[in-house]
């Protein structure tokens, strides 16, 4: 059983309710822009996984991919930046996860929160939505659930940005 954290677009700004929301979690998910800063402050506090998004630079291109997948407690994860959603993925999202047939499927960049699971693609969709500064958003969101090995418990935090 794996508490895992959600997150996206901190875009280089990392907040204080990050600490104590995932200080159960035994790994976070990140799906893009994230900024170095964030990222290392990430790996400070918990293993991480992450990916790069539109506004990383190339520092970050160098050190981390634009989708990652692997596998936790028997799920196959796609972690990506630019995902879409259930019935209007992004360009070339769709055949990637015909191909790669994931369980759980976690993209960010539209800074709106979305979870809920897609019948035909038979996958749980996560959009954490930001939890940085910029952005149309006003409210910040994190998710966090546990992994064992169906996703449960998921619980959302919002707060003013």
């Amino acid at each position: 059983m794996m508490r895992i954290g959600v997150l996206s677009d901190t875009h280089g700004f990392l907040p204080q309710q990050v600490y104590s929301f995932f200080e159960q979690c035994d790994e976070l998910w990140h799906a893009g822009d994230i900024g170095q800063g964030v990222l290392d402050a990430l790996e400070d506090f918990k293993p991480v996984r992450a990916v790069w998004g539109n506004i990383d630079d190339a520092s970050l291109h160098h050190c981390l991919p634009q989708t990652d997948v692997f596998e936790r407690e028997g799920r196959r994860v796609m972690l990506t930046h630019i995902g879409g959603r259930p019935g209007r993925y992004a360009p070339g999202v769709t055949e990637r996860l015909r191909l790669v047939k994931p369980d759980i499927f976690v993209c960010g960049h539209s800074h709106i929160l979305r979870v809920g699971y897609d019948k035909d693609m038979r996958l749980l969709h996560i959009n954490p939505g930001a939890a940085g500064r910029q952005g149309i958003h006003r409210v910040c969101t994190l998710v966090r659930f546990v992994l064992d090995p169906d996703p449960s418990q998921l619980e959302v935090l919002d707060f003013q940005r």
